[in-house]
This record gives structure tokens, C-alpha cells and sequence, in this order.
């Protein structure tokens, strides 16, 4: 009883005085949260989505483009580290200017140490150090950037999720963003079969996943949308190369084509179609 009560005192506090415990990284709320790290986790949120899949032989990043207005370009969403790993971010992108030029000097400083391309995994871990340091010093604040990290080295194709928290996992799928939620929910309902998927199917499965995020008078075209790929290339590439390579404008037009249009229940029963919709907002 006397843990229920002071569970309950914190959360009031926590409320209540909000404002106080927010003011820098250091200072840790009656419940055990750090605010600032939440903000920065919310910056990441806002972000246009980003969705990454992985099979046996192939790892896949797919991103949607924003522009700011009819006269700007779209936004870069990914960013090339070496010739086996790239990423794609959500959140500000000043921060992940600086992150991926941190993540170059580490891939640079692997190969110049020890004659090889620095493993994924500890490529990963070399920037989630750094963005810790940054929720745990006085006078720093947390970077407001997220990544998702393809790569492949000798274990494989990988994909890793980092956040401004400091925390690295790696997935078999995984999406970050506005409104990722739906595109996880397409991804949880079809990764079983990822590990065995052709290259063109994985793309499919992340573009109908990307697709989830869009609003509803929206959708992909060349313009808003970006594919990240480390593998053997696909039979729509004029490639021969296995690293990792982005690909934007005409070049992802035969991927789109695949798409399955989305259902339209115009010739289904009207409770039957009121049902659907209501899914679909739900999601």
C-alpha cells in the first residue's frame, strides 16, 4: 500500500511540477523520467516516416520525402556512411548531418586501424555511446534525430534502430516517424516471411508498409519517396555491385509499379464497407 501511494505522489508531482524538472538532461522527475530525452524521443516522432526489412541475403530502407513548399526540393532522408552501411532518419536533419559525419570518421578510422569495414554492430554502438553522453552531462541536450541502419558485413545483412536515448536494437523489420505505428502493424502481420523474400518482394512488402503512414489523399510517388538498398542488385538496377546504394526518381518507378492497389470495397455490402473504414482509420 505505502509503494501504491508514493507511485501516486510521484505521478502528481511529475504532473504537476512538470516545468521544474525539465529544464536540463541531468534532473530526473519524482518518477524516474529524464524529460528531455522524452522531448527529443517526440522530435523523432515528428519525422517523416522511414521503414527498414531485412531477409537472408538483402537489407531494405524505404523513406518518405517531405517538402517544405511547392518551390523547395524534397528533404534527404538518406545518407550513404560507407560502402556496406547507410541510414535512414527521422527527426531533424542538422542533427543527423553531424551523427552521419561522425559514423564516416568511425568507418574511415576501422579501415585505416585495421585494413577491414568496421562490423555494423559496432558502428551502431560508437553512436549510441555518443547520443548517451548527451542525456547524462550537464549543458548538452539529446540529439533529436532517429536512424534506422542497414548494413552487411561477415555475419550477414543486418538492421539497427537507434534512438536519442541511447538505445540500439537490432530487427527483422522496423519503422520510425510519423505515424509509424501503422506501418509496424503491416510489418508484425507479414515478417515471417521477410527472411525468405527475392529483393523485389522485400521492396514491395516496405513500400506497402511506407505506404500505411501517408494520409489518406496521399500517395507514393518518385518524387516523395527514396529506396536504400545493401545486396546483390535487382533486375531493375544497372548495377553489379553489392554496397549500399540509394535509389530516387525514375529509378524506383518499376518497384512502385509492383504495388498491390489498395482495396476500395465500392462493390461490398454497406455494413460490410463501414467496418473496413473504420479499420483503416483505426490503424
Amino acid at each position: 500500500m505505502a509503494t501504491a501511494n508514493f507511485s501516486k505522489r510521484a505521478t502528481y508531482l511529475d504532473e504537476q511540477f512538470r516545468n521544474t524538472y525539465d529544464s536540463d538532461n541531468t534532473v530526473f522527475s519524482p518518477q524516474g523520467r529524464l524529460h528531455q530525452v522524452e522531448y527529443a524521443l517526440e522530435a523523432v516522432k515528428q519525422g517523416s516516416a522511414a521503414v527498414g526489412l531485412r531477409s537472408k541475403t538483402h537489407s531494405v530502407l524505404l523513406a518518405l520525402k517531405r517538402s517544405t513548399g511547392e518551390l523547395a526540393s524534397y528533404q534527404q532522408k538518406m545518407f550513404r556512411i560507407d560502402d556496406h552501411v547507410g541510414i535512414a532518419i527521422a527527426g531533424l536533419t542538422s542533427d543527423a548531418r553531424v551523427l552521419s559525419n561522425f559514423m564516416r570518421q568511425q568507418a574511415m578510422s576501422s579501415k585505416m586501424a585495421f585494413n577491414r569495414p568496421v562490423p555494423v554492430n559496432r558502428l551502431v554502438s560508437a553512436i549510441a555511446d555518443k547520443a548517451q553522453v548527451n542525456t547524462q552531462e550537464y549543458g548538452r541536450r539529446p540529439y533529436g534525430v532517429g536512424f534506422l541502419v542497414i548494413g552487411q558485413d561477415k555475419s550477414g545483412p543486418h538492421l539497427y534502430e537507434f534512438s536519442p536515448s541511447g538505445n540500439s536494437y537490432e530487427y527483422y523489420a522496423m519503422s520510425i516517424g510519423a505515424r509509424s505505428q501503422s506501418a509496424k502493424t503491416y510489418l508484425e502481420k507479414h515478417y515471417e516471411s521477410f527472411a525468405d523474400c527475392s529483393l523485389e518482394d522485400l521492396i514491395k512488402h516496405g513500400l506497402h508498409a511506407l505506404r500505411e503512414t501517408l494520409q489518406q489523399d496521399k500517395d507514393l510517388n518518385v518524387n516523395n519517396t527514396s529506396i536504400g538498398i545493401v545486396g546483390a542488385p535487382s533486375v531493375h538496377e544497372n548495377t553489379t555491385g553489392i554496397s549500399f546504394r540509394i535509389l530516387e526518381g525514375e529509378t524506383i518507378q518499376p518497384f512502385l509499379d509492383t504495388m498491390v492497389p489498395k482495396d476500395v470495397p465500392a462493390t461490398a455490402p454497406a455494413p460490410a464497407a463501414t467496418t473496413d473504414e473504420d479499420v483503416q482509420m483505426t490503424e
